[in-house]
């Protein structure tokens, strides 16, 4: 996961520098296609592994369904 938000930090600085250059929009709209693509992955990535979390505390009996639809929420947004 980390890796993968260095990554994207790293997409992000590129943006920036090629806004400083004033290069090309259709070059800098298509790395931030990429960046937000990559975000949106990752946000899965997360979702997933909460998922899986909530999962289990619900299977012990001590799980909260409305935090699961808020997640959800959050993630759509």
């Amino acid at each position: 996961m980390l890796n993968r938000l260095k990554r994207l930090e790293g997409q992000v600085r590129g943006l920036q520098k090629m806004v400083e250059e004033e290069r090309d929009c259709r070059e800098i709209l298509t790395l931030l296609s990429g960046v937000r693509s990559a975000l949106e992955a990752t946000g899965d990535i997360i979702f997933e592994t909460y998922l899986e979390e909530c999962q289990a505390d619900l299977a012990k009996g001590q799980g909260d369904t409305r935090a699961i639809v808020e997640a959800v929420r959050l993630l759509r947004r």
